[in-house]
Order: C-alpha cells, then structure tokens, then sequence
C-alpha cells in the first residue's frame, strides 16, 4: 500500500491482476488492471513522485506469465509523498 499526496490509498490486489486507488472516505476513485496475476508492492516515485512502480510475484503460480516476477511501472496523475529523511546519530 502507499498513499498519494491528495490522501488516497493505493493498494496492490494479490492475486487479483490489479491496483486501486480509494478515496479517504474508502470509495474506489480507480483500478489499473494488470497483465501479472499477483501485484505484491507499490510505490510512488520517480523525478516528480508520479511513476506507480508495482512489483508482482511469481509464487504459487502453476504456470507464471510473462510478467510475473516482474517490476512494472505506470505514470499517475497525482504524485506521491516524499519519504521523511532518517535522523543522523
């Protein structure tokens, strides 16, 4: 799961070939549909927090598709949140 900067949810449907995004208040705003049966992780990132990179998985699969086991990435219109720097000892 990740969030965006206008507070919606992204989150990876394992073994459901897809990627939504839901509203604060829990509606479905989108899905990405996939051509990999297991979405595993998600994050924002990129130049400008814009890439969606989604990496899926292969296990438990009988027969894996050419993109299971893949690391796929697709461009959204909201960005990201930067992550927060750790803290120097």
């Amino acid at each position: 799961m990740t969030l965006d900067a206008a507070g919606h949810l992204w989150i990876a449907l394992w073994g459901g070939s897809a990627v939504r995004r839901y509203r604060p208040d829990g509606t479905l705003d989108r899905e990405i549909r996939l051509p990999a049966k297991q979405p595993a992780g998600i994050c924002l990132g990129g130049p400008d927090l814009r890439r969606l990179f989604i990496g899926t998985a292969r296990v438990g699969l009988d027969t894996a598709g050419p993109q299971d086991g893949a690391l796929l990435a697709v461009d959204v219109p909201v960005p990201g949140l930067p992550t927060a720097r750790a803290a120097r000892q």
